[in-house]
C-alpha cells in the first residue's frame, strides 16, 4: 500500500476488508506492526486491531527481554552472613 490513509478517517466496508487483507499479507511476509502503521499513516493500535480482526496470528515481541531471562542465566550470588566485618 503505497498511499497513506487520511489521518482519523473512518475505514469501513469493502475498503476496510481490502486494507485488512493487504496488511495481513504484508504482516505474514514479515513486516512489523510499527512498519505497517508508519506506511499507512495509522496508529499501532489500529493496525493491531485490524490484524486481529482479520484472523492473523500475531508474533511475539522481538528483541531482548528484561529481567526474567537475565536473572535465570546468572548463577545466584553467595550471601555473606551479617555480623562483624573482618579485621
Amino acid at each position: 500500500m503505497a498511499e497513506t490513509l487520511k489521518k482519523g478517517s473512518r475505514v469501513t466496508g469493502g475498503e476496510r476488508d481490502r486494507l485488512a487483507a493487504e496488511l495481513r499479507r504484508r504482516y505474514d511476509s514479515g513486516a512489523s506492526i510499527r512498519t505497517l502503521a508508519d506506511s499507512t499513516g495509522r496508529s499501532y493500535g489500529f493496525v493491531h486491531r485490524i490484524l486481529t480482526e482479520s484472523g492473523a496470528t500475531l508474533r511475539g515481541r522481538g528483541g531482548a527481554t528484561r529481567g526474567r531471562a537475565r536473572q535465570q542465566q546468572q548463577p545466584p550470588q553467595p550471601v555473606e552472613p551479617a555480623g562483624q566485618p573482618e579485621a
